[in-house]
C-alpha cells in the first residue's frame, strides 16, 4: 500500500503543479474594441480615403479605356473590309491620274506659250485652289488652302523651265541678262 500512496501523491502534486501553472498563463486583461476600419476609428482615415478615391477611379479609367478599344477595333474592322480596300485604292488612282493631268497641262509641249500669250488654268480640288500660268520661261503655281470660306495659306512655287530644257521661247536670251 506505500507504493499505492506514494502514487496518489505523487499525482496530486502533478495535478497541483499543473494546475498552478494553467493558472498563471489565463490571466487576462480588459476587452478594448478597437475599429480595423478608418472611416470609424479616423486612423489614417484621409489615405483611405483616397485608396477609395483611387480605386474608383481606376476602374472607371478601365473601363473607357475598354469602351474606346472596341471603338478602335471595330474602326480598324470597317477600315479593312474589302469595299474599304477598294475606294482608297480608287482614290489613289483618281488622284495620281490628276495629279498626271495637271503636270502636263503644267508643261504643256502642244501650245507654244508667250508672253503675250500664257498657258493658264484653275483647279477647285476639296475647297483648296490650284492656279498655274506657263508664260514659256517660267511656270508659276499657287496653292491656296481654304476652310470654310477663309483662306489659311497660300503658297507659290515658281518653275525655271529653261533649266529643264523645256524651252518654248529662246531661253538663252533671258538667261544672259538680255
Amino acid at each position: 500500500m506505500t507504493n499505492a500512496k506514494t502514487r496518489q501523491q505523487g499525482r496530486l502534486v502533478e495535478l497541483t503543479l499543473l494546475l498552478f501553472l494553467i493558472s498563471q498563463s489565463s490571466v487576462a486583461s480588459e476587452l478594448i474594441h478597437r475599429f480595423g476600419n478608418p472611416s470609424f476609428s479616423g486612423i489614417n482615415q484621409s489615405s483611405h480615403y483616397l485608396t477609395i478615391d483611387e480605386q474608383e477611379r481606376t476602374r472607371v479609367d478601365k473601363r473607357a479605356e475598354a469602351a474606346q478599344d472596341l471603338l478602335d477595333e471595330q474602326a480598324r474592322e470597317a477600315d479593312n473590309t474589302v469595299l474599304a480596300k477598294f475606294l482608297r485604292n480608287l482614290e489613289s488612282r483618281i488622284y495620281s491620274t490628276l495629279a498626271k493631268d495637271i503636270s502636263e497641262s503644267l508643261f504643256n509641249y502642244g501650245n507654244t506659250p508667250a508672253d503675250g500669250n500664257p498657258i493658264a488654268g484653275e483647279i477647285n480640288l476639296e475647297g483648296n485652289i490650284l492656279r498655274w500660268v506657263n508664260d514659256g520661261n517660267t511656270i508659276t503655281l499657287v496653292i491656296e488652302e481654304w476652310f470654310d470660306g477663309v483662306i489659311i495659306s497660300t503658297t507659290e512655287i515658281v518653275i525655271p523651265v529653261g533649266s529643264f530644257g523645256g524651252c518654248w521661247v529662246d531661253c538663252d536670251s533671258d538667261i544672259g541678262g538680255g
